[in-house]
């Protein structure tokens, strides 16, 4: 017991003094917003919609009246919980030195810290996916008293990222092989109610049955459904295969080296463990190949934390029992190791380092305070960007008094709409206000070349007349003028009155806007 508080202490301690204090990408921003007004057709938030997690957030966000912090604190927790279900299963495979190097790779792993200090859901379904394994397991091994709690666990963790059911179902499945058909029929009767206890909740809230369906096949059409083993080269998966590879270098760190042990190890593998890990990893790890991934959404590979974390911990142990070194060169090896992980997850230049945390932070600061110096909330539009960072949707969020709108503008089933906010709000319209606009200015992307010539791209299909370039607070800004943005948007209109900015409700079509 003791050595548990302490690893979930330490955890708690890391994890809470590096937290970030700003939403920190456009996941972030979605989840904070539904936590104000839940809508997954306008990404408030995004489909699949989280709905559990989304009502987690907002009963934190009742103490603390800070949405970013509510989200934060929620993945605190969950990193303790993860901490203990690792420690506790480790123990029960490996023994206790296993379970000690296991609590060591969690508290230093550099994306697991990185997932603890900011308010995205993936640390949360690390910790289902531990806590469903850990059940799974005893039911595997006789236990049936555990099916019904399984059952409950897998079904909360859909309504937290709802791609958990696909891929933690199989290891359910899996489990129940053992069981009695009645233990069976009850485990899945108890998964269906409590999937049925959020799911009819959140398609009331979130606009009925074929709204939600719309907004989510929308957003697949728009971004995984491209680049998938059914419509794009092979090359596409193997890519996505040596990305898996390096995150799961960024997720160890040092302890990637971990697995070299067992070439030297003398404890041969139990295959009733191994055949249990391959169903709690293969899913995912298939879809991750074949279907969909990018670097900067590393975090989904938290899922597999869990059980890899298993087997890096015995590998471990079974080097620092089998190894001849002294004792005191053991130990100075362990904090080497400790101290790499550390530095990578402090000073590295990957996106999910504090150091990248602390610089998009003042990033976005400066440009929250400078933008008003170029014009006010008053006369001037924000035109922004589809970007994972110092877009759309930290410009919406963090200069609420300013009407903010998307570029490019979406494709939806209806046709083609505009995202646009407002006091937190987002709406979809297919006008654009003019009145009382008289201007608009480019909210500034992160730094980099790529981003550069995308804004470039931008700036070129406008009449450079019109253009002018603003210095305040230390960053340039490109100001247009209001006339313009027909060119940027051709299937919008624009509008003298104000009064485009209404909710869009099924069969409703914005004031002054015309159908597609």
């Amino acid at each position: 017991m003791r050595p548990l508080l302490l690893l979930a202490g330490a955890v708690a301690v890391t994890r809470f003094v590096c937290r970030s204090h700003y939403l920190y990408d456009l996941d972030s921003v979605n989840f904070a917003l539904a936590i104000q007004r839940f809508d997954p057709r306008v990404h408030q938030p995004h489909p699949l919609g989280y709905f559990l997690y989304i009502c987690l957030g907002r009963l934190l966000n009742i103490a603390f009246h800070d949405a970013n912090l509510a989200l934060v604190v929620l993945s605190i927790v969950a990193s303790c919980g993860v901490a203990v279900v690792v420690y506790k299963m480790t123990w029960d495979w490996f023994g206790p030195t296993a379970a000690q190097f296991a609590g060591i790779f969690f508290l230093f792993s550099p994306l697991a810290w990185f997932h603890g200090i900011v308010a995205l859901t993936y640390i949360v379904e690390a910790f289902f996916s531990g806590f469903l394994g850990y059940l799974c397991w005893r039911i595997y091994c006789g236990c049936a008293e555990f099916v019904v709690p399984a059952a409950i666990v897998l079904g909360v963790s859909a309504g937290v990222r709802p791609s958990s059911l696909v891929f933690l179902a199989p290891l359910f499945l899996f489990s129940l092989l053992n069981a009695t058909p009645k233990k069976k029929w009850m485990g899945l009767a108890v998964l269906v109610l409590t999937l049925a206890a959020w799911f009819v909740p959140m398609i009331a809230a979130g606009g009925g049955l074929n709204a939600y369906f719309d907004a989510l096949a929308s957003l697949w059409r728009m971004v995984p459904s491209k680049g998938t083993v059914f419509n794009s080269s092979p090359a596409n998966s193997i890519a996505r295969a040596f990305t898996i590879f390096f995150i799961y270098l960024l997720t160890f760190g040092a302890a990637s080296l971990a697995p070299l042990a067992a070439l030297a190890g003398t404890a041969p593998a139990d295959p009733r463990k191994r055949n249990f890990t391959l169903v709690w990893i293969g899913p995912a790890l298939c879809f991750f190949t074949f279907g969909y991934l990018k670097f900067v959404n590393s975090g989904y590979l938290l899922l597999l934390w869990a059980p890899a974390c298993l087997w890096l911990g015995f590998w471990a142990s079974e080097w620092y029992q089998a190894t001849a070194w002294p004792r005191s060169l053991k130990l100075a090896t362990i904090a080497v190791c400790i101290a790499v992980n550390v530095l990578i997850f402090v000073a590295s230049p990957f996106y999910c380092s504090y150091l990248q945390v602390r610089r998009f932070e003042a990033e976005l600061e400066s440009i929250r305070t400078a933008l008003p110096e170029v014009g006010s909330a008053d006369d001037t539009l924000i035109l922004s960007f589809d970007s994972h960072f110092n877009g759309f949707r930290h410009a919406g969020y963090y200069l609420p008094n300013y009407l903010t709108v998307e570029y490019p503008e979406a494709h939806l089933k209806e046709g083609p709409r505009i995202f646009s906010m407002h006091e937190r709000d987002t709406q979809l319209i297919t006008a654009l206000p003019a009145a009382p606009y008289t201007r608009f200015v480019l909210f500034p992307l992160p730094g980099g070349d790529s981003y550069k010539e995308y804004i470039q791209k931008v700036v070129d299909r406008l009449p450079g007349k019109s253009l002018r370039t603003v210095r305040a607070g230390g960053r340039e800004f490109v100001t247009g003028s209001i006339s313009d943005l027909p060119i940027l948007f051709p299937e919008a209109t624009l509008t003298t009155e104000r009064g485009v900015y209404v909710p869009l409700h099924p069969g409703m079509v914005p004031v002054n806007s015309r159908s597609h």
